[in-house]
């Protein structure tokens, strides 16, 4: 069960969060971007951990919600002129959320690799529909040439093509939707998801309807999967067959088992630590002439966290933490 951070990980965390607000202002353009990745890829593997953390649902699909809030951006957005966020997200999100809801309907009836199979299939269909179609651009995909706006009438209140306006927004949003999933998590919604993970059939037994709790499950993360898909699609101002691939969603779970499964905040530190080491390893000034080989390096890194960390860098935060508390 999800109890409140402990002192030390709710430290841990602010300082986290001011470290990165305080990017900003001394890094540049490309490091604005890149940290604003790590935001967003963060909320996106939140959104898996609240399925296969939290509910048991080891979803390997969930990238058709992220890429699929995209395309729905591309294809509101008109070419000369920025769509107003007012109406593109909550357009966005109701596509995900319905779309979550038609294949969460068949694919929660299954169960174990039944379910990890059904989800990747769908995502494959969407992941094909969008890559054979000239809807959007097929296989070379599409362009959203002016980003989003927040606009009242003639007030621009918010610009997301802005140096800094996405950023901020991407870290707003880690920060409240990890507090929402937190409030949640401890609501008796949240129990019961974590009870249907423990003992499924016992839960059934006292009289849950154990298909429902985890189709709304499903339904929420996929929908905060859209979410991170809009914003990341906002990033670059392109969208491509590949957001709804297996492979992205493979790299959402490999993030959420880098940072620690159940533990929410772990995806966050996950995201953050896959996307800078690859940095790190992608450097000759650090790592010679293996930075041709980068995917090596980064293959053993995961390797050594899965080996010798149990439940990821999340997991070795809370011992620490709990470690810390027990000397005072």
């Amino acid at each position: 069960m999800v109890n409140a951070p402990s002192r030390g990980i709710a430290a841990a965390l602010i300082l986290l969060a001011l470290a990165l607000a305080l990017v900003p202002l001394g890094g540049d353009k490309y490091w604005i971007k890149l940290v604003t990745r790590m935001m967003v890829l963060g909320i996106f593997a939140m959104s898996l951990d609240l399925l296969v953390g939290y509910t048991g649902l080891v979803s390997f699909g969930h990238a058709a919600f992220f890429g699929l809030a995209g395309y729905v951006l591309h294809l509101i957005s008109p070419d000369d002129a920025a769509v107003n966020m007012l109406w593109a997200l909550p357009a966005c999100l109701a596509a995900t959320a319905a779309a979550a809801a038609v294949i969460g309907a068949l694919s929660v009836r299954t169960r174990g690799i039944y379910f990890i199979m059904v989800t990747l299939a769908f995502a494959q269909m969407l992941f094909y529909f969008f890559h054979d179609s000239d809807l959007a651009g097929g296989s070379d995909g599409a362009f959203i040439y002016v980003k989003p706006v927040v606009q009242l009438g003639d007030w621009v209140l918010l610009d997301l093509g802005g140096r800094t306006a996405l950023y901020y927004l991407a870290l707003a949003s880690q920060v409240v939707i990890y507090a929402g999933l937190v409030v949640m998590l401890r609501s008796p919604f949240g129990k019961v998801i974590q009870g249907i993970k423990i003992n499924e059939h016992r839960m059934r037994a006292l009289g849950y309807n154990v298909y429902v709790y985890k189709l709304v499950s499903f339904v929420i993360g996929g929908t905060l999967a859209g979410y991170a898909g809009f914003l990341f699609a906002s990033i670059d101002g392109f969208v491509s067959p590949e957001l709804l691939g297996w492979q992205e969603s493979g790299i959402a779970l490999v993030m959420v088992i880098l940072g620690g499964m159940g533990t929410l905040f772990g995806p966050l530190i996950g995201a953050i630590a896959l996307l800078g080491v690859e940095e790190l390893f992608r450097d000759r000034a650090v790592v010679g002439v293996m930075a041709e080989h980068w995917q090596i390096l980064m293959g053993g890194f995961v390797i050594a966290v899965v080996l010798f960390l149990n439940n990821g860098l999340g997991g070795l935060l809370v011992r620490l933490a709990g470690r810390r508390e027990g000397e005072r």
